[in-house]
């Protein structure tokens, strides 16, 4: 593990040494991701992916701590990658065994944020990297840049009103290298025969994008574990 690390450390060219731990400040969002033990919420999902026809769909959400996440559309299934992908951030961040290294300041949308690059010590963690957007004032993460195992690299926009105090958006917009789309069960490609297999090959090397809207949160009031195990 401590091999990975400093591997990861050095590709990153912050200096093992000299990178500030950001432990502390990652601790104190997930604390307030913390005093939501589980919810439900409504929403409608916009899905912009090339290869996959699908209209706007009202979705319902479950989640559950410490990382027990589901989304259902309409009909039945997600169109999220397969692979342990999530829109949502407290399962991004539910484990204990990372590291949490400074990578600078920036702004987004108009808000300043620290950049907090956190490297799971799990050499079984599905995620290899995750840079976080964090709205130190608020204890928010405004966006979230992963690197995985299996789904290739995607990144989330986090956007707050109501539920802002729980850290839960009302808005995430999801996107994704379609290359490394997996397909969840039940979902066919929608390409148009006419196209050659070189065309069909352009299109899935462009990005996907998911975004959902959520209303009526309605948190902390119990879920039954066995929702998540379809």
């Amino acid at each position: 593990m401590m091999i990975r690390f400093i591997a990861i450390v050095c590709l990153l060219g912050i200096g093992e040494l000299h990178a500030q731990d950001m432990t502390a400040l990652v601790k104190k969002v997930k604390a307030k991701l913390d005093v939501v033990n589980d919810y439900t919420a409504e929403g409608v999902m916009k899905t912009d992916i090339v290869f996959i026809k699908a209209p706007i769909s009202k979705i319902k959400v479950f989640y559950k701590k410490p990382n027990s996440f589901k989304l259902v559309k309409d009909g039945g299934i997600s169109l999220l990658p397969k692979g342990g992908i999530s829109v949502n951030m407290s399962t991004i961040i539910a484990a204990d065994d990372y590291v949490a290294l400074a990578a600078g300041d920036a702004v987004f949308e108009g808000t300043k944020v620290k950049l907090v690059k956190v490297i799971p010590t799990d050499e079984n963690s599905n995620i290899v990297l995750t840079t976080l957007y964090i709205d130190e004032e608020n204890l928010l993460i405004r966006k979230a840049v992963s690197t995985t195992k299996e789904n290739g690299t995607y990144d989330m926009q986090l956007y707050f009103g109501k539920y802002a105090q729980l850290g839960l958006p009302d808005k995430v917009i999801f996107s994704f290298n379609t290359k490394d789309y997996k397909l969840p069960k039940g979902i066919t490609l929608e390409f148009q025969d006419t196209k050659q297999q070189s065309d069909l090959d352009k299109l899935k090397n462009k990005k996907g994008k998911v975004e959902i809207s959520y209303k009526n949160y309605v948190v902390n009031k119990g879920i039954d574990a066995a929702i998540f195990k379809n």
